[in-house]
C-alpha cells in the first residue's frame, strides 16, 4: 500500500509546486509573489516529509523543521520590507 500511496503523493506536490511556481513567476503583484514563495517552502517541506516517510529515515524531518524555520524567518522579512521598506529598527 505504501509504494502506491508515497509515487502518487509525490506527483500531487510536484503538480502543485508547478502551478504555484507558475503563480511566483506571473504573479500580477508583489504580494502575490511572497505567497507563491511561501507556498513552494511548504511544498518542499511536504515532499521532505513524504520522502522521509517512504525511506523511513528521520533525518528527512529534521530537515524538514529547518527548511520551515528558514522559510517562517524569510517570509517575515519579506513582508516586513514590504510594508515599511526596511527590515531592522533601529
Amino acid at each position: 500500500m505504501l509504494a502506491i500511496v508515497i509515487p502518487v503523493c509525490l506527483a500531487i506536490l510536484g503538480l502543485a509546486s508547478l502551478l504555484t511556481f507558475v503563480r511566483l513567476v506571473r504573479g500580477p503583484a508583489l504580494v502575490d509573489r511572497i505567497v507563491a514563495l511561501d507556498t513552494l517552502n511548504v511544498n518542499a517541506i511536504a515532499v521532505i516529509v513524504v520522502l522521509g516517510i517512504g525511506l523511513r529515515s528521520a533525518m528527512f524531518f529534521e530537515a524538514a523543521l529547518l527548511i520551515a524555520v528558514t522559510g517562517f524567518v524569510g517570509t517575515v522579512a519579506l513582508t516586513k520590507y514590504l510594508q515599511r521598506g526596511d527590515i531592522i529598527e533601529y
